[in-house]
């Protein structure tokens, strides 16, 4: 919850490549006070069944950055994984290549007693981010 002396981020997860939410992407939050600030880690969550993380932390007061990392490596190696019981191998596992996209990191400027809702759309060989409501 945003105050009038501090921001607050939330993010959610679409696949866009089965139209669904992206359940259990391990999303960490950092922030800085300052362009030129080091980046202090703050925790991190992972999305529900509805591709929501509803737990991430507080921002300090004093943030004017802040950084999103999405762990879609691992994510989408399960669903690779689970996609293969059933069906020849997915373009991506085949011959052992990794996942082109490993990981996502939107970076992004805050100011005080706003809400800030990231969402990001994600999908084996591309994503876009925006800011929500």
């Amino acid at each position: 919850m945003s105050t009038s002396t501090t921001a607050s981020v939330s993010t959610h997860i679409l696949d866009t490549s089965v139209g669904r939410p992206a359940e259990g992407v391990a999303v960490h939050l950092a922030a800085r006070a300052g362009g030129e600030a080091d980046w202090r880690a703050l925790g991190g969550s992972a999305t529900d069944a509805d591709g929501r993380c509803k737990d991430l932390p507080a921002l300090p007061e004093g943030t004017t950055h802040v950084r999103l990392d999405f762990d879609t490596e691992t994510y989408f190696a399960k669903k690779q994984a689970a996609a293969q019981q059933d069906a020849p191998a997915l373009r991506d596992s085949e011959n052992g290549r990794p996942v082109f996209f490993p990981e996502v990191t939107i970076t992004f400027a805050v100011v005080p007693g706003e809400h800030y809702h990231v969402p990001l759309l994600l999908n084996p060989f591309g994503y876009s981010v925006y800011r929500g409501s």
